[in-house]
């Protein structure tokens, strides 16, 4: 592991055109759950399959039961930024990581000071209504219970993407800009399975693929760094 850590830490170094893809890995060090794991969200017990929940029909048909689960699983509460989001905010002020590219919708990034993060899957600090469009504070849909509705009597929702909608365009583009151009490619805290995002990655053209996860993806054998490893703990020594 140590010379693993040394590699890394060279390769940073070395470079001041680095990019980082991220998925939940790289929150569940703040106390946030994941989706896959084990104890994810999505091997946890509802009346309907969390994949269901956060979908938009559903979302437009029960929005009692989404935004039962929103409140009781979607919360950020207190959670803060980990080693890992410190210093990525920490190596983009020294103009080293050009993007934080991530699929998670927290905004723990930003917390820790990070300015570029495209964020692929939205973000649950942002908040409209889905009849007109109307921007809303996100104390809204992330405090207290029931329906959160607008002024016009649409409901409310997340700034996310859900499933059966497609990402933004922008937000792609701009994914595939940082990442084709990029000379070190990081991806951390993502087990690389979520398409259309995952997909994003193979427009890197460098030769610096790193790959830190706790568990094998289908990316480990075109990395030229595999670390397997909590990612928190893994910046946490650079």
């Amino acid at each position: 592991m140590k010379n693993d850590i040394a590699k890394l830490k060279n390769i940073i170094d070395n470079s001041d055109n680095i990019v980082f893809f991220g998925g939940a890995g790289v929150s569940t060090e703040s106390g946030i759950s994941d989706f896959r794991s084990v104890d994810g969200l999505y091997n946890q017990k509802y009346i309907f399959p969390p994949e269901e929940i956060l979908s938009h029909s559903f979302f437009t048909s029960n929005p009692e039961e989404y935004y039962r689960f929103h409140h009781e699983k979607l919360q950020i509460g207190d959670a803060k930024p980990n080693a890992a989001h410190l210093k990525l905010a920490e190596l983009e002020s020294k103009g080293k990581v050009k993007a934080i590219i991530t699929q998670n919708i927290d905004g723990l990034h930003q917390a820790a000071g990070s300015k570029n993060v495209i964020e692929l899957h939205g973000s649950l600090l942002r908040a409209y209504c889905s009849r007109c469009g109307k921007q809303h504070p996100n104390e809204l849909i992330n405090t207290g219970t029931g329906v959160p509705r607008c002024t016009c009597g649409g409901v409310v929702r997340p700034d996310i993407v859900f499933y059966e909608e497609a990402l933004d365009q922008d937000v792609i583009s701009s994914a595939v800009h940082y990442i084709r151009n990029a000379d070190v490619l990081i991806i951390g805290g993502t087990s690389l399975v979520v398409y259309p995002a995952a997909a994003l990655i193979n427009y890197y053209r460098g030769n610096k693929l790193v790959l830190i996860n706790r568990d094998r993806t289908n990316q480990d054998d075109y990395a030229d760094l595999v670390i397997r490893d909590k990612i928190g703990e893994v910046f946490s020594q650079i």
